[in-house]
């Protein structure tokens, strides 16, 4: 039996997964790292760190599950993307990576946009142009920390580093590519435009590759400090974003999955990016070379739900804590007696600003319909809603290209039966759910170090790690119920819109 070793390299750890080549998973390891957020907005981390929790959890891994080295067939990646770490022609990091989460490079975005709109950027890119990316947070580096710029041979992604260290090679994959914001989606290369608008060398980009190419293998040296095998082949993988389309059979136009953690989103496959007129969704490259991952990521959605565990439902807390149950089983008792709608309660979810569909940083949240009839459910339910109405508006932008009927969930949102229920309800779409709701980025990776490697065929292999859990049908009435609930939800949102960006600018 051969082995695929997926590392997926997130904010607040490394997850070693080992799955058997007929899609069983053998066991994973987490090693969690540190992350330093400082200066309101800085975000950074140790890529030593990365590099330390990949050798730690890949030997405790090997040896937890009693796997050879040499049954390994491949290590394959999935990353955090938009990330900015500085290495030099050694490939020794200049300074600590500046992470997705990090917004100080406000001043280099303008820079873009003082040279190209937002509309040309995004048609190029498939991406607003903001300080999330990679090329802004190189730009600041070059505007702040000029003698770091000197010094740098190559700017790399959490995954691409590792995949250095494993083999000496410095590539990156096309989706990776695609969150440093100077990628050309449509042509698949680094966008020469955009550069000349950043003025940034391009020789300082990666070389782009495919995600199932294989960067080479595991070097001694390497070898010596992950417990791998000399030789062993290292693909490249993709950012996590989009393994995880792979990891949730996304692998076709149409199919498509919509992950319910802190934050959430919907992601589909698509045949071409798409372009929303209001620039409300965004597009990746898929992991799949020469299909695209359009999505819409928000900002709080399971985060919400956590909020009103630890704010409003301490009695639930309470209750759970003496019975050893979870407060999520108490507050959905509650929600199942509310109506669809909520009995006219609506939520704005906008508790930490919003990216998809509002791109509004002075959003807030809101009941908004309160009246003396309301009751607890009722208030517990228009959270679910709202978070779930807002993703909606992500849903119908990727309609009006592909054809969208059935929607797998993952992440901790898919755990309760009556928030499936209410997603199949206000998408009017069919709600699978699988066995493992955490694991399809870890699968994802797998799934392309194989095709890799040659040990699958093609990207269905998918289909021997998937095993549907439970499905949700929509309710009929359900779904006529929130028609007028969807059109309110959008009116509450406008008609604060002005307001919330006077409580945020104005004292």
């Amino acid at each position: 039996m051969k082995y695929i070793l997926a590392h997926d390299l997130g904010t607040s750890g490394n997850k070693a997964t080992l799955f058997a080549e007929n899609g069983k998973m053998a066991g994973s390891e987490v090693v969690s790292y540190g992350t330093h957020y400082f200066n309101d907005t800085w975000v950074e981390q140790d890529a030593e760190d990365w590099w330390q929790a990949v050798c730690q959890s890949s030997k405790n891994l090997l040896a937890s599950a009693n796997i050879d080295p040499v049954d390994v067939a491949a290590v394959s990646f999935s990353g955090q993307m938009m990330g900015c770490l500085c290495v030099d022609k050694q490939g020794n990091p200049l300074r600590p990576s500046i992470i997705w989460a990090d917004q100080r490079a406000q001043a280099q975005a303008k820079q873009i946009e003082s040279h190209i709109s937002q509309w040309d950027f995004y048609q190029i890119v498939g991406h607003r142009n903001t300080a999330s990316y990679a090329i802004q947070k190189l730009m600041w580096i070059r505007d702040n920390e000029p003698e770091i710029y000197a010094q740098t041979y190559k700017t790399l992604n959490a995954k691409d580093f590792i995949v250095f260290r494993l083999t000496g090679k410095f590539y990156t994959d096309f989706s990776d590519g695609n969150s440093n914001g100077c990628y050309d989606i449509k042509h698949s290369r680094w966008s020469e435009e955009i550069l000349s608008h950043a003025n940034i060398d391009p020789d300082k980009l990666p070389e782009l590759k495919p995600s199932t190419f294989v960067a080479g293998g595991v070097t001694e040296e390497a070898a010596a400090m992950c417990g791998l095998a000399v030789g062993t082949p290292v693909v490249i993988g993709a950012g996590d974003g989009v393994t995880a389309n792979v990891g949730a059979g996304s692998i076709s136009p149409g199919k498509t999955y919509c992950s319910m953690g802190t934050s959430a989103w919907i992601t589909t496959t698509s045949e071409e990016p798409i372009y929303d007129p209001e620039m409300r969704t965004v597009t990746w490259a898929h992991a799949i070379p020469g299909l695209y991952a359009p999505n819409g990521t928000m900002q709080y959605a399971g985060g919400a739900y956590s909020w009103l565990k630890n704010t409003i439902c301490t009695m639930e807390t309470h209750e759970a804590t003496l019975h050893g149950k979870s407060p999520y089983d108490y507050m959905n008792d509650q929600i199942a007696k509310s109506s669809a709608g909520s009995n006219g309660i609506i939520f704005l979810p906008y508790m930490l600003g919003e990216r998809a569909p509002r791109w509004d940083p002075y959003a807030k949240g809101a009941f908004i319909g309160l009246k003396p009839e309301t009751t607890r459910g009722d208030m517990l339910r228009s959270v679910l809603e709202g978070a779930t109405m807002n993703l909606a508006i992500v849903l119908e932008v990727l309609r009006t290209q592909v054809p969208i009927d059935e929607i797998m969930v993952l992440g901790g949102g898919a755990k309760g039966a009556v928030w499936r229920q209410i997603m199949a309800d206000i998408y009017n779409a069919k709600i699978t759910v699988p066995a493992m709701l955490e694991e399809a980025g870890s699968m994802g990776a797998a799934v392309i170090g194989g095709v890799g490697v040659g040990l699958f065929k093609d990207f269905t292999a998918i289909d021997r790690f998937i095993e549907i859990k439970s499905e949700h049908l929509p309710d009929p009435k359900a779904v006529q119920a929130y028609v007028p609930a969807k059109k309110h939800f959008d009116e509450c949102y406008f008609a604060l819109k002005g307001v919330f960006e006077n409580m945020a600018t104005k004292t």
